[in-house]
């Protein structure tokens, strides 16, 4: 998401970067370039203007004609722009009743359904909640089906009544049921339409009437744009919901929907999602996808998800063993199972300053570890455990074993001994110079 708009934004600042000082003609020509960028990433022309007015405005004062690096000044002046038309600052979420009440609402194929499911296993293993999903969709069988595989998948339990047509009913009963079950947090799933309908609204309504939830999240499809931010007016006229999510982040979008809405509803982004996989969701925080827009990368989002799958004592062992290079390829599947578990391989990758656009042509997928998993696999636990052995017999049975050839095998054994230098080498350094989970605790 947001290439094209961080292309064009960097192309934008080129205007202004080899200047001595900011002046009325570079900055007009660069604000200019930036109105066109956000238009053509399909945010609203007078949102665009509106914008590119306060940079114009602060650009001009003072401080910044005095600043040393024009260029850099201007970056800042948008990144903090950018931050504030997202919403400023991450939004609270309300999960403090007995049991919290959450409302999910959205068009059809918004991925309200996959979000629900996303959101329980957020609040199960992030927040120790014990949540219970409700199928409220009374029109569609296969989205209680697919309410039901998500509930299995993360070990949630579903309430569903199918053949119950009353859908405030079903919820009415839900939280009976959480009740009697010492659930602490329902998560509704309604229905949706595949384009904003009266009954659709009436019902959801209904709803929210009936229980009193504590947060209403409204589910928006980011590959939409424009339109996605047209249907949460209308939801919001008449739901005057909490938040919003985003949702199919990974997408070719061009970010429209995370850029204008908090403007026209005035309501926060409060998660974003990508993929299917039941983890991949995020707490939204609009400075770090400003910098992410602006090729600054998100370095503090990354360390968090390292930090997620970071284990202390086991740190502190695998630390012990590079310490007497006694790293080996076994220790390394862990540390791979690790690096899966932490999202999609290239989205962590842009989150590493300056590497967002070096890679984004690149095809990175999540097999991308399969190779050398097939060859540690293809390898006897003696062989494993004492990288030292390797023979030419073995070489031999493990390439035919992992269905790779000699040469990439002999490659990957290089590597890895050269890895295991760099990271002796790194654990030599004084405590600031590691990342976290990697050196010593004090």
């Amino acid at each position: 998401m947001f290439n094209s708009l961080s292309e064009k934004l960097e192309s934008a600042f080129k205007n202004i970067k080899g200047e001595a000082r900011i002046s009325e003609l570079n900055i007009a020509n660069t604000v200019k370039d930036i109105r066109r960028a956000l238009v053509d990433a399909d945010v609203n022309y007078k949102i665009a203007k509106e914008f590119t007015d306060k940079v114009k405005e602060k650009a001009l004062g003072s401080k910044v004609l005095l600043a040393v690096n024009p260029g850099q000044q201007m970056i800042k002046i948008v990144q903090d722009e950018l931050t504030e038309l997202m919403g400023g600052k991450e939004s609270e979420f309300q999960i403090n009743g007995n049991p919290a009440i959450i409302l999910i609402a959205g068009l059809q194929g918004s991925g309200k359904t996959t979000f629900s499911g996303k959101l329980a296993n957020y609040l199960k293993t992030k927040k120790g909640k014990s949540p219970l999903l409700v199928a409220a969709d009374i029109y569609r069988p296969a989205a209680i089906d697919q309410l039901e595989v998500l509930g299995g998948q993360i070990g949630v339990d579903v309430f569903a009544e199918r053949e119950n047509k009353d859908a405030v009913s079903i919820v009415q009963n839900a939280i009976k049921e959480a009740k009697s079950k010492n659930k602490n947090v329902i998560i509704v799933d309604t229905a949706g339409r595949l384009a904003v309908d009266e009954v659709m609204m009436t019902e959801v309504a209904n709803i929210k009437n009936a229980i009193k939830p504590q947060e209403i999240l409204f589910v928006v499809d980011s590959m939409t744009g424009q339109d996605a931010v047209n249907t949460a007016a209308a939801f919001n006229a008449r739901l005057d919901f909490d938040g919003v999510v985003l949702t199919k982040l990974d997408g070719d979008t061009r970010g429209g929907a995370a850029l204008s809405i908090k403007y026209t509803v005035n309501k926060p982004i409060k998660f974003s999602s990508s993929g299917e996989k039941m983890d991949t969701l995020d707490v939204f925080y609009p400075e770090r996808m400003a910098q992410r827009i602006l090729g600054m990368g998100d370095i503090v989002s990354l360390v968090e998800k390292a930090q997620e799958q970071f284990d202390e004592a086991e740190a502190k062992k695998l630390e012990k063993k590079i310490r007497k290079n006694q790293f080996d390829f076994e220790d390394f599947k862990t540390q791979i199972g690790q690096i899966k578990k932490m999202g999609n391989l290239k989205d962590l990758m842009g989150m590493i300053p300056g590497v967002g656009k070096q890679i984004k042509d690149v095809d990175i997928n999540d097999d991308s570890f399969k190779g050398i998993e097939a060859m540690i696999n293809s390898m006897t636990m003696e062989e494993r455990r004492n990288p030292d052995i390797m023979s030419p017999s073995r070489k031999q049975r493990i390439a035919k074993g992992s269905g790779k050839d000699l040469a990439e095998l002999n490659q990957f054994l290089k590597q890895f001994e050269q890895m295991k230098g760099m990271m002796k080498m790194m654990n030599k350094m004084p405590m600031g110079g590691r990342m976290p989970g990697m050196g010593r605790r004090g």
